[in-house]
């Protein structure tokens, strides 16, 4: 009997092979169908590739739950989860920018064992978690050195039509004041893969779906980094970074 794959090399395997598939959709042509809003798109490359990662996790850990994005919700008895991000940065992915990537995580009680990040433009691959140290292509990161939010570019992401609720956009400006510079890249985990690598030295968001946070929340913890959710005015903010401008940001989000 062949032995089962470890979590992580399963992970990694998953995410590559969700990557290589939607980016060959993309090559062949793709039909988009609108969700919520004109930016809020999704591909048949969408549920093509979460069906193959459901169907191999299904086979790999019938036991387990599986949380995707584009639907699937499939119960499970072992108490563990996997939450799926097929293609992270859909827009991106429409308009043949480079910023998109599959993305996945584990998590358990009490929170992410792992998560797992592919970016099909560059063909690499990231793995890492809370006691799993945070690897590209299997080489282990570096652990970025704590840095304070000025001196810091920060990854976010604020939709246009929140910037004139106050209750998000206010707390949003007053973090983003207070960082050296500021990017909206379009991909949760992307971003924050550049978090973990270094790149960039925070990210915040509010009202983030598990599979945008879990992935990369993962991979930060995995390098050293603070990873962290707090509500404000009702809205729940995700925060991960350098531990000082973590600290930092969430001071900002909290102020009145």
């Amino acid at each position: 009997m062949t032995p089962p794959i470890d979590d992580h090399l399963l992970a990694a395997d998953l995410v590559r092979s969700a990557g290589r598939l939607a980016w060959q959709l993309r090559t062949d042509g793709l039909s988009v169908d609108q969700k919520t809003s004109v930016s809020d798109v999704v591909t048949a490359a969408d549920h093509a590739a979460e069906e193959l990662v459901v169907g191999r996790l299904r086979e790999a850990r019938p036991h387990d739950a599986i949380v995707g994005e584009e639907g699937t919700d499939h119960p499970g008895t072992s108490g563990r989860s996997w939450v799926i991000d097929p293609v992270d940065g859909t827009w991106n992915f429409v308009q043949g920018l480079s910023h998109w990537c599959s993305a996945l995580a584990l998590e358990a009680t009490p929170g992410v064992v792992l998560g797992a990040v592919h970016h099909p433009h560059d063909d690499h691959t990231w793995v890492g978690g809370p006691d799993l140290p945070t690897s590209r292509d299997g080489v282990p990161l570096e652990w970025p050195a704590d840095a304070a939010l000025a001196e810091v570019g920060v990854g976010t992401y604020l939709h246009p039509t929140w910037f004139t609720d106050p209750a998000v956009a206010d707390p949003w400006r007053r973090a983003a004041r207070g960082a050296a510079t500021i990017r909206m890249l379009g991909s949760g985990s992307m971003d924050l893969v550049a978090v973990a690598e270094g790149r960039l030295g925070c990210w915040f968001q509010h009202s983030v779906p598990a599979w945008d946070w879990l992935p990369g929340q993962a991979l930060v913890l995995g390098t050293g980094g603070a990873a962290e959710q707090i509500e404000v005015d009702g809205f729940v903010w995700s925060v991960a970074g350098r531990p000082s401008a973590v600290a930092e940001v969430i001071v900002l989000l909290r102020e009145s």
